[in-house]
């Protein structure tokens, strides 16, 4: 990481209000920034471009990496792992897929597991990720250009049980690395190469108090006029603030004062965990995360200005108060750039949208999007039940209102399949095509309960489903190329925040035979409508 040095003349009196950008006089954003699942973000500037990275865990390719001018809008450029490598579980082997040539299958998934909390940072010319994955450790990839290729991971600690890295490259050179253990805290600090590949000794705990910074997680490290800053969450996800602890040495030891609160216009419960950024003139911003059920962990931006003292304040502050709470608006940090985050796939091209994320690595031969150019082909393999499919392709949840419509091809539908579209999580559900005995019906799915309907007359169908602030899922179908929508049963229930992910849109296709020859589904189209407009 480049060490961040700001000049305390840019230091300003802790209740005055942060002055409005320049470059966006007039102009204003809202919050949510990011009505979207991308949890544990941490972000960085270099030069005049800003780039964020989140939490994927399970999902494959891992850690999405998103491109911004003005800290509002967003664009997916890239992801650092183009498949989850940390061990078998990662593939879904054993019983999901036919012609499995695994001799004595495992079975089993790693839901909840993979990347947790990543952090990014620009030192010498080069990009750096850091992540832990609860099982295998802490790995690293770097790269000169922050949309790939990416190098392999490396990792830097071989050990369980750690969660949440930071690197730190000092004005010397010095190199560090603070993480955090699963479960929360304490801090821990280690040397480590300049090179950023391996630590250099066990690691001494920092910060640690229970009492004062409970469920201490998710540590971003900073220098600023001289002072070693941590921004950290305490408290836990669903309710904590932030905080933060600055020390004369990396070492320690650390003072810390809690500078975001639960509250505010927006009433956010627990505003925390993210990162510190500065624009090119001075502005500070902290991007962070609140979690929000269903739709998972979205992304919020506050206005960061220090005290006198050279303690940040984040949010609006009243008078005398060392501690914000989130604001619902605020000046635009930039000149807006008014790109959009990537979401519908006509499936025309040779590749993905980089919207897209499999539930696992995926089985690469029984998909494509040659077979049959203009559509994505989904090969049905051995599953029981949805979660146990291998091959969902998934997608984030935008709020506070989304549609999805997919029209899918079932003419290559063999007896035992299931395909169509889901709302996955913990408990899913989902509408689509049940074959049974050479005849297709249209059938509504949750929790794995499945309700039959009438039986598809064509080869063809669109599927739609309406997702709004109740955090509900409506779903209907059309068999007349779209000109009516008949809707299926209830209102369902999203399945809330489940394997650290919220609910996701996905396109599936998965079979209760055993043996016999693999059917697909073609999907010709999957449309994303977010029928409340972000700002």
């Amino acid at each position: 990481m480049r060490t961040i040095l700001f000049a305390t003349a840019l230091a300003v009196i802790a209740t005055m209000a942060p002055a409005e950008p320049p470059a966006a006089a007039g102009a204003r954003y809202a919050n949510p920034i990011l009505f979207a699942d991308y949890s544990d973000p941490d972000v960085i500037r270099v030069g005049a471009d800003y780039y964020l990275v989140s939490s994927s865990f399970h999902l494959s390719p891992g850690i999405p990496v998103l491109h911004s001018r003005d800290l509002v809008h967003w664009r997916i450029i890239g992801h650092v792992l183009p498949r989850l490598p940390f061990g078998p579980l990662y593939d879904m082997p054993g019983p999901h897929t036919l012609d499995d040539s695994i001799s004595k299958p495992i079975g089993g998934t790693k839901y909840a597991s993979g990347v947790w909390a990543p952090s990014i940072r620009h030192h010498d010319g080069r990009f750096y990720v850091y992540w832990a994955t609860p099982d295998e450790g802490v790995f690293m990839a770097s790269a000169t250009d922050p949309a790939g290729p990416w190098t392999a991971p490396v990792q830097v600690i071989a050990a369980a049980g750690l969660e949440d890295p930071c690197p730190f490259w000092d004005e010397d050179g010095t190199a560090w690395l603070v993480h955090s253990r699963v479960g929360a805290g304490p801090l821990i600090l280690h040397r480590m190469s300049p090179d950023g590949k391996t630590v250099l000794d066990a690691g001494m705990t920092i910060v640690e108090d229970k009492a004062a910074l409970p469920v201490l997680e998710g540590p971003k490290v900073y220098k600023r006029d001289g002072w070693y800053y941590i921004w950290a969450p305490i408290g836990g996800v669903s309710t904590g603030p932030q905080a933060v602890m600055r020390a004369r040495s990396i070492q320690g030891p650390y003072e810390h004062r809690v500078v975001l609160k639960p509250g505010g216009p927006l009433n956010l419960a627990g505003p925390h965990q993210g990162g510190w950024v500065e624009t090119p003139d001075g502005q500070g911003w902290f991007v962070h995360f609140n979690s929000t059920g269903a739709f998972g962990r979205i992304v919020h931006l506050q206005p960061v200005r220090w005290s006198a003292d050279g303690w940040p304040i984040v949010g609006e502050a009243a008078a005398g108060e060392t501690a914000g709470v989130p604001v619902a608006s605020g000046p635009m940090p930039a000149t807006a750039d008014p790109v959009r985050i990537q979401d519908g796939d006509e499936f025309a091209d040779r590749t993905l949208g980089l919207q897209w994320a499999w539930n696992h690595n995926p089985d690469n031969a029984a998909w494509s999007l040659a077979e049959r150019p203009g559509y994505l082909r989904l090969k049905a393999g051995h599953a029981e039940h949805l979660v146990t499919t291998r091959n969902t392709l998934t997608q984030m949840l935008q709020g506070p209102n989304m549609r999805v419509t997919a029209r899918i091809d079932v003419s290559a539908m063999r007896d035992g399949q299931r395909g169509g579209l889901a709302l996955f999580g913990v408990k899913p559900s989902w509408i689509g095509v049940v074959q049974a005995g050479g005849k297709r019906r249209v059938t509504l799915a949750s929790e794995g309960i499945e309700t039959p309907a009438v039986a598809l007359p064509g080869k063809t169908i669109e599927l739609r489903a309406e997702v709004g602030t109740g955090q509900q899922v409506r779903y209907s179908y059309s068999l007349d190329g779209g000109r009516r929508f008949v809707p299926l049963g209830d209102p369902i229930p999203l399945a809330k925040f489940s394997w650290w992910k919220g609910s996701r849109p996905a396109l599936f296709s998965f079979t209760h035979a055993k043996a016999g020859k693999r059917g697909w589904i073609d999907a010709d189209w999957f449309r994303v409508e977010v029928t409340e407009a972000r700002p």
